[in-house]
This record gives C-alpha cells, sequence and structure tokens, in this order.
C-alpha cells in the first residue's frame, strides 16, 4: 500500500518580524518620498535621475517585503519526507529529503534538548512551538541534522508507518502519555 501525505505550513510571523516588516515599509516609503523631493528641489537635469532611483528603492522594499512571505510544503511518499521552501508564492527552493527509516530520533520539540556544535538545524515550522516536532538524523549533505517543523496528524500517521520500531513505540507511548 502507498503512503502518501501533503502539507502546506504558513510561517507565522512572530512580533520581531512584525516590527521589522513595518520598520522597512515605512522606512523605504519615507525613502522614496525624499528621493522625490531632493530630485525636484535640484532641477530638471535631476529630477528624471531622482525618479528612476525612487522607483528602483520602491521595488528594492517591495521584492524584500515579498520575501518575509514563507510557506513550507512537506511530501511524504512511501518512507520519503521532502521538505520545500516557498517564498512569496512564487519561489520554491527544496530544502532537504530523507528517509523516515534513518531517523534517530522523533518526538515533540522543546528548547531545552541539547544540540550539539557541528549539528545542523533545519528549521521549517509554522513558528507556534505547540506544534512542533523533531526529527535527527544522519544527512549525505549536512551530516548530523536535526529538522524542526509542524506536521498535522496525518503527516504524522505516514511518518510513523516507515519509522524504526524502536521510534513508533516511544512515539505512542507519549502520546498515551501527554
Amino acid at each position: 500500500m502507498d503512503h502518501f501525505a501533503e502539507q502546506l505550513v504558513k510561517k507565522q510571523q512572530g512580533s520581531a518580524a512584525k516590527t521589522r516588516y513595518m520598520t522597512l515599509l515605512i522606512c523605504g516609503i519615507l525613502l522614496v518620498i525624499a528621493i522625490v523631493l531632493l530630485s525636484l528641489v535640484l532641477g530638471a537635469p535631476l529630477t528624471f535621475v531622482g525618479f528612476l532611483l525612487a522607483a528602483a528603492v520602491g521595488y528594492g522594499i517591495y521584492f524584500k517585503l515579498q520575501e518575509m512571505d514563507v510557506e513550507y510544503e512537506y511530501t511524504f511518499t512511501n518512507g520519503e519526507l521532502d521538505v520545500d521552501k516557498i517564498i512569496a508564492k512564487k519561489k520554491r527552493k527544496a530544502m532537504l529529503t530523507v528517509n523516515v527509516s534513518k531517523f534517530s530520533e522523533f518526538s515533540r520539540y522543546s528548547d531545552d534538548l541539547p544540540e550539539t556544535e557541528d549539528m545542523t538545524v533545519v528549521i521549517a515550522s509554522d513558528n507556534i512551538a505547540s506544534n512542533e516536532y523533531y526529527a535527527d538524523f544522519e544527512h549525505e549533505e549536512y551530516g548530523k541534522t536535526r529538522l524542526i517543523f509542524s506536521p498535522n496528524e496525518k503527516m504524522i500517521e505516514n511518518i510513523k508507518t516507515a519509522l524504526p520500531r524502536s521510534l513508533r513505540v516511544k512515539l505512542e507511548k507519549e502520546s498515551h502519555e501527554g
């Protein structure tokens, strides 16, 4: 029987990210206005250049604000988990692919989990702590890796089918305790 699940997770903006967004927006608008006013004051030869510069700055700010809109897509297909990052609903970047049978740990995530210096941490979660899980594994490209992500129940059930038996038992035990 084939096992397949797909999930799209939108990264929630924390207060720091919202502040950064608003600061960038306000500073961008003020910079564009300042460039336009300065070009008008300096006179006819520089007015056209000023308007071009203002348009370029405006586009740059718009582009930077768009990059703050991030989603993650998890695709589970017969034991293999793919994680992609989608920026502004336009640009897709493959983050990693891993066979779930290679997981050495899989459980709910908490901030007090120890990390080693040689560990690569891949964060692909919705930024809501209560939804986060982690998986530790050896990756061909990244070495010792920890994936922090936010799978829904359907995704977890599919992942369970491919987990090593010891992790499946541990996960079942945790779900009955919690």
